[in-house]
Order: structure tokens, then sequence, then C-alpha cells
């Protein structure tokens, strides 16, 4: 339901001025906060108006409103202005989340540690879906003579290792027919295609070396496997215990929800745009009490991992939405540039 200009205004003024101060606020304060040039009496009428339809409440009488979960999606979706961040905010963020990029999870742990730091909520950072991964490189690292490290990059910049032993000494001369033999037969295979049935028909691909290579597929096959799981990067999760908008109870179970990792996972990964999720929308009852704003970051223009704050509902939606949108822009740059190289 669209509600009347007026009405909008108020629901908007209570719940930025909630926001910022954590308190209800009156008929009185809103004739100064929305200008509206009407008597007190008329912004009482419609408080109690926005009260009857479940957008505002009265935490007890004669105080005055605060939003419900339904006034804070109606800002949300009808009202919430979009911010520009300031740019010292905007370096801040591109600095942490860019500064020693050596590696994808290098950057998603950053970037998870720049959001809680920025909005002192928890902050939750996931890796690129595997559904499309595809093999970009193989590599191998001597670690003794007998001991080497296979190493995975994926398509979507993700790097897997996996140390084998071998009987036989391994030479530079060998490790480099590892290395060509293995990339003809698996760069551009899609990670969910590489099955011990696909390793049999590798190894008996490659000749002379057959006798040679099954410890190297095997962890190769364990590269891949580990690839293949969705990675969860968390921080922040102790500004739970001292944030006011959690009893210890939310508190808690935001922080078992936090330990979810497929949870985690299914309910980022199926947004395909930035999203916020308010309470029960979450479909996750540890979330009833919490907001989630999320947004995806791209690798080759396709949707990949997604980053996300988990904070009480009452949190400044516009700003930690844009520092979220940015945070995962930087991500796609960032991850994207590591990709290239």
């Amino acid at each position: 339901m669209e509600l009347a200009l007026r009405k909008e205004k108020i629901l908007s003024a209570v719940v930025e001025r909630y926001v910022e101060e954590g308190e209800p606020i009156g008929s009185k304060a809103l004739m100064t906060e929305t200008g509206l040039g009407v008597s007190s009496a008329t912004i009482r009428n419609e408080l109690k108006a926005l009260d009857d339809d479940g957008y505002l409440t009265q935490p007890h009488t004669s105080a005055g409103r605060i939003p419900t979960r339904k006034g804070y999606r109606y800002y949300i979706d009808n009202l919430m202005p979009t911010v520009t961040l300031p740019e010292r905010v905007r370096e801040h963020i591109e600095h942490q989340i860019g500064a020693g990029a050596e590696s994808p999870e290098a950057v998603l742990t950053k970037a998870s540690s720049v959001l809680s730091h920025l909005t002192g909520a928890a902050a939750v950072v996931t890796t690129p879906s595997s559904d499309e991964a595809r093999v970009h490189r193989i590599r191998f690292v001597a670690t003794g003579r007998h001991t080497s490290m296979a190493v995975l990059v994926t398509s979507t910049g993700m790097v897997k290792s996996r140390l084998f032993r071998c009987e036989f000494v391994l030479t530079p001369q060998l490790l480099s027919m590892f290395d060509k033999a293995v990339n003809e037969q698996f760069a551009g295979v899609r990670l969910r295609e590489i099955t011990k049935g696909f390793l049999q028909t590798a190894a008996s691909a490659m000749g002379e070396l057959t006798l040679f290579i099954p410890d190297v597929l095997i962890a190769i096959y364990e590269a891949v496997q580990s690839a293949l799981e969705t990675s969860v990067f968390v921080s922040g999760q102790t500004n739970l215990l001292f944030s006011d908008g959690y009893d210890f109870h939310s508190a808690r179970n935001v922080m078992k929800f936090l330990s979810d990792t497929k949870g985690i996972s299914m309910l980022l990964n199926n947004s395909r745009d930035s999203k916020i999720y308010l309470g029960e929308e979450s479909g996750h009852r540890e979330l009833t009490s919490s907001a989630v704003i999320t947004s995806r970051y791209e690798l080759r223009g396709e949707n990949a991992g997604a980053a996300a704050v988990i904070a009480p509902m009452r949190i400044d939606y516009k700003t930690v939405s844009a520092e979220v949108d940015f945070a995962a822009e930087c991500v796609s740059k960032t991850i994207g540039e590591l990709i290239e190289h």
C-alpha cells in the first residue's frame, strides 16, 4: 500500500531520527523535523494512523513512536535516499581491500574486516559460486626431493593447493612434464566435471607419465573438491555482544547463524542483486531481530559472491547500503586484477 505524502514524510522522519538517537519521537519534535506546517494535533492523528496500520509502534503509553519492521521495509523500498560516501571513506575502503591483495581469499578477508569496522556490526563475504568455475591453470611448486605442491587456480580467481609425495625424486624436469601434461588435460574444464572417472581418462591419455601421475591427480582432485565449496569470511562477531540493538539472546542467535557456512552461503548467494532482508524475510529464525544488507560482486561481468552486513534493525540503512555496495565494487575490481595477472 502506498502512503500519502504527509504520512511518508512523518514515517521517514521517525525512522531517521530513531536510527540516529535510539529514542521514540513525538508529535512536537516531528513538527520541526518534517516542516509540514501543520499542527501537533494533526501530526498526532497521522502517527496514530501509521501505528494502526503497523508502520509504527508506541513502546509505552505517552511515549513517542518507533518504526516496526513494516515501517523500516516501507522506508527502505520507497523513501530511503541514495547517499554518496565521502571521498575519505571510499579511499579507506579501497585501500584496505587492495592492500596486500596477494590472493582472492585475502581480498575477501579484508573486505569483511573493513565492513565490520566501519559499521560496528558483523560482516560476511562469500567466495564466488563454483557452478560455472573452470580450471584456469595448475602449477607445481617443489617443497622437497620427494614432495611438491599442486596449485589450482580457477577461472573465478580462487587458489587451492594440495601437497603430494612420491617415492621417486621430483626433479624440475619431471615437474615441468607434469605441468605440461596436466594443463593439456585440465585447462578450461569445469570443476564439477572433474570426477574420478575424468581422472582415469586423463591418466590414460598421459602415455609414459601414467605410472608417475596417480599421486599428482589425487592432489589435484582434492584441490578441486576444496574449490567447489563456498567459503565464508566473517568479521565482527564480538560487535554483536556490545550492540545496543541486541539483547543477549538475539546476539547469541546471530552468532549461531554466523557459524552456519551453508546457511550464510544460501542466503547471500541466492539473491542476484543488492538486497536488504529484515527479520523473518531472511528465512532464518536466528535473524528475527536483524537486518541483512547485501550486495553481489562480479567477476568478468558475471555474478560471483556477495558481501553483507548483519546488524540490528536500528541501523543507518542508507549509509551502510552504500558502504556494502562500494566494498563489493572494490572486491570485483581487486580480484579481477588478480585473475588477469
